[in-house]
């Protein structure tokens, strides 16, 4: 389905804007869990990180799935959006105490640990309540992934996770906690990965983990959690609104080997909410320069900082004009030369007050704009709502 945007009303509207496609966004979570549901004991936690818009959060509780939280503030802000408590995990390689203990008092289903001073910190606070805490423990799989560096999380090198050689010896100081039950094994190897190569890799490594701790220990543990990373086409948000969860899904069906009995947890972000979303921003000026022009417009790397930070790539549509294309810089207003959208984008003849779409924002957009200049966090509009 292409996402329809309601143009008339947007003339109406204060830019910039968050504008959610409702419709796609609850036809791409039923397609996940329909997909999912094809085979036994598949689950789906949401990563919150990605969008914890309430409203979002509200569809992803609607449509039955749990939460996969990397802070205190995102299990608070699942549970309080309905999701119940026993479908969260909680991961992160610095948890502080106080996070850990709303965690423990609201019952959650897991922490994923990730180092041994992690694991003692929940032991001491789990044994001054009373209580005892189930957790899995990530392991680092040393598995590259085709996406950016900076979004890259399953090498050695990363800060996450523990590594292989380390194994035993958490395993050893596990057993003289009596206040943790250890439940699973996790696993990430990173964001937006379009190759089903990688999570092959990643089956094959988790293969021979399993196995081994099989042979040495005897321990077959009941939850297996291969993290998510499925990506999204940037480049073509209506041809690919849905990603192809049916192929995400039989990958790991055919390439995991699971013990009887072992459920299969995954921690899709992006994939669900990624293509929902777009940054809507009016043209302020057009700038002709000596040898390129640029269209400024009144959205900034505060609204969507992924071209700033990672030089992400986002299509961009004229909503406005239907005149011959011509080429452009698309800039904000920031007050950084980082402040760029893209470059030489072929877009329709632009004039100031023409309304842009900055295409595929449903993820880590509205999550990650932060006030630099003192300007206003973009507020958020919704399909059923305009």
């Amino acid at each position: 389905m292409r996402t329809n945007f309601p143009i008339t009303a947007f003339n109406d509207i204060e830019t910039p804007f968050y504008y959610y496609d409702m419709d796609l966004l609850r036809e791409t979570l039923a397609t996940a869990l329909r997909e999912a549901a094809k085979y036994e004991g598949f689950h789906i936690h949401y990563a919150v990180k990605a969008n914890f818009n309430p409203v979002i959060l509200a569809a992803v509780r609607e449509q039955g799935m749990g939460a996969d939280c990397v802070s205190g503030g995102e299990v608070k802000a699942a549970i309080e959006a309905g999701i119940p408590a026993d479908k969260v995990v909680f991961a992160g390689v610095g948890k502080t105490d106080k996070e850990i203990i709303f965690s423990i008092e609201k019952g959650i289903f897991c922490f994923n640990v990730e180092s041994v001073p992690e694991i003692e910190a929940i032991e001491r606070l789990c044994a001054e309540r009373g209580k005892v805490a189930k957790i899995a423990i990530r392991i680092n799989p040393n598995v590259g992934a085709h996406t950016h560096a900076n979004i890259t999380t399953g090498l050695a090198e990363n800060k996450f996770g523990i590594n292989y050689e380390q194994l035993d010896e958490v395993l050893d100081f596990i057993g003289g906690c009596p206040h943790i039950e250890l439940i699973g094994l996790h696993f990430h190897i990173g964001s937006q990965i379009l190759v089903m190569d990688d999570f092959i890799a990643l089956c094959g490594r988790v293969n021979e983990l399993q196995k081994l701790l099989q042979e040495s220990r005897g321990l077959v543990l009941p939850h297996i959690n291969v993290g998510g990373g499925l990506g999204i086409r940037y480049d073509a948000p209506d041809e690919y609104d849905v990603p192809d969860f049916a192929l995400y899904f039989a990958t790991y069906a055919k390439h995991l080997h699971l013990q009887k009995g072992q459920q299969l947890h995954f921690e899709l972000g992006r994939s669900l909410v990624g293509q929902c979303g777009s940054l809507i921003t009016r043209v302020t000026y057009v700038k002709k320069g000596t040898c390129k022009q640029f269209a400024i417009v009144d959205a900034g790397m505060n609204d969507l900082v992924r071209p700033a930070m990672y030089g992400a790539y986002h299509k961009i549509e004229n909503l406005t004009s239907q005149k011959p294309c011509e080429e452009y810089d698309v800039v904000g207003p920031i007050c950084e030369s980082s402040d760029v959208f893209c470059k030489d984008m072929e877009l329709p003849e632009t004039e100031r007050g023409d309304i842009f779409a900055i295409r595929s924002a449903g993820a880590y957009g509205e999550a990650m704009a932060f006030g630099y200049n003192c300007r206003e966090l973009p507020k958020a509009r919704y399909s059923d709502t305009i």
